[in-house]
């Protein structure tokens, strides 16, 4: 277990490390360019979800990952300003992107990249309080163009902190071979299942999260995506959901608590990041600390941006447990993984699972 710790916190290390190079990229660039805040956010959310898909990418993953990820990350700021404008039609697309991203999966390990290089846009999206923030603060938010760029240097901080570290540091990462393609028994295909399970799970979620939280919407989106991602089963979704409720009532009180304490401006910042750096070092051993983490650093953003982490407390939990709520509903009621009599999972390939 010591040696796994330890292990853990070099590979977070090198996380936030990468992190931390892209967000002082995206500082300057702010400074030089008079952009927004929300830049430093993308930077940091678009490194921080791409650094674990690139950890053993090889040459030819990483130059598609630069060519899809600017492009996708440009996208998904059409979709943040549909959102923010026309709030049904920007939930429409965002389903229909997540939906896509998943079920082009079908297509083998290149489908499954793709899908995951296509989904880490639209996930920043909602870390992002761009689509949540009041008509008038849309005309400084970052454009296309920034965005397209900020993905660029997300890609080169990745690709430079892992490439020192395999060359300098104690241990390199080991490439995983894709495993052989096996043909699925289950039809609908498992890549479709679990498509139509996130489209209805987003969309549900979209549509509770406007009428019961108005501009707080977003944590019921992104609860119902972190609890339906990676749809091993039923039961793999409620034991994620719960772990994402749990996590999140505690990284709540975390961060009310701070917020308490009079934690504000650069010592926040710097907090967050801690916060983060931790959550990432224990998230091997459990989602729930992970969830905890994320949602400390999510409410110590938004106290940044001027939310009252105390008073957004019960709608906060009220949202992630809906969010979660709508997950486990989406895999259990619509089309559910069959069990097996022998307990043993369905036959799946593992580039759709």
């Amino acid at each position: 277990m010591i040696a796994k710790l330890i292990r853990n916190a070099y590979e977070a290390g090198l996380t936030m490390t990468a992190v931390l190079l892209c967000w002082a990229a995206a500082l300057a660039l702010e400074g030089a360019a008079g952009l927004h805040t929300d830049v430093l956010v993308l930077a940091v959310a678009l490194t921080l979800t791409l650094a674990a898909t690139q950890r053993t990418a090889g040459t030819r993953r990483r130059l598609m990952s630069l060519v899809v990820l600017p492009l996708t990350a440009t996208a998904s700021i059409f979709v943040g300003r549909l959102l923010a404008s026309h709030y049904t039609a920007g939930a429409a697309a965002y389903t229909a992107g997540m939906t896509l991203a998943i079920w082009i999966r079908r297509y083998g390990p290149v489908g499954t990249k793709a899908g995951t290089l296509l989904a880490l846009p639209l996930v920043a999206l909602l870390v992002v309080p761009g689509p949540a923030l009041p008509a008038e603060a849309q005309s400084g938010l970052v454009t296309w163009g920034w965005s397209a760029l900020i993905g660029v240097i997300a890609c080169c901080s990745v690709w430079l902190v892992q490439a020192l570290g395999d060359r300098y540091g104690p241990w390199r990462a080991e490439p995983v071979p894709d495993p052989p393609p096996r043909r699925s028994r289950l039809h609908p295909r498992p890549s479709t299942r679990m498509a139509l399970q996130m489209a209805a799970a987003i969309a549900a979620a979209f549509t509770l999260g406007h009428l019961l939280f108005d501009g707080h919407w977003p944590w019921a989106v992104l609860t119902a995506y972190v609890a339906a991602s990676g749809n091993r089963g039923r039961t793999d979704v409620l034991r994620k959901g719960v772990e994402r409720l749990a996590g999140a009532c505690i990284g709540t009180l975390l961060a009310t608590a701070v917020a308490e304490a009079g934690v504000t401006g650069h010592t926040a910042v710097a907090l967050m990041f801690a916060v983060l750096t931790v959550a990432l070092w224990l998230r091997p051993l459990n989602y729930a600390y992970w969830a905890a983490g994320v949602t400390t650093a999510l409410s110590l953003l938004l106290g940044y941006f001027g939310q009252n982490a105390e008073s957004l407390l019960p709608t906060r939990l009220a949202a992630i447990a809906v969010g979660a709520a709508l997950s486990v509903a989406s895999a259990w009621w619509l089309l559910p993984v069959p069990r097996r009599r022998t307990g043993a999972r369905p036959d799946v390939r593992p580039s759709e699972a």
